[in-house]
């Protein structure tokens, strides 16, 4: 028994979000296909832009299918960590500049 919340062989399992809405699960494939096929961007920088988000966003399955499939597309195991540290930049600097809301409120109550 697994006391987690995320197991990894539920990354296999993706698909199956569309047995309880089909419609829906349906067009968020398609959706979803379009999104990573070549266009301005290429598939390969996708990719990576991918990894990036899944850190920010703290998906460990997307890590999972990202960070494979990163490196499957030649991506370096530098070139990863350097997006995964401009993930971590970028969210660090969000978390900090919303400290200026904090210091206007602060500030408005103390007036």
């Amino acid at each position: 028994m697994n006391n987690h919340y995320y197991n990894a062989e539920d990354l296999g399992k993706f698909s199956s979000i569309s047995e309880y809405q089909k419609p829906l699960a349906d067009k968020f494939f398609a959706w979803y296909g379009e999104v990573f096929a070549e266009g301005k961007l290429s598939a390969r920088e996708k990719s990576l832009i991918a990894l990036a988000v899944a850190h920010a966003v703290q998906c460990p399955y997307c890590i999972d299918a990202y960070s494979g499939d990163a490196f499957e597309k030649g991506w370096s195991e530098e070139q990863m960590m350097e997006a995964v540290h401009v993930a971590g930049a970028i969210k660090g600097g969000a978390v900090l500049v919303h400290g200026v809301q904090m210091m206007n409120k602060v500030k408005q109550i103390a007036m």
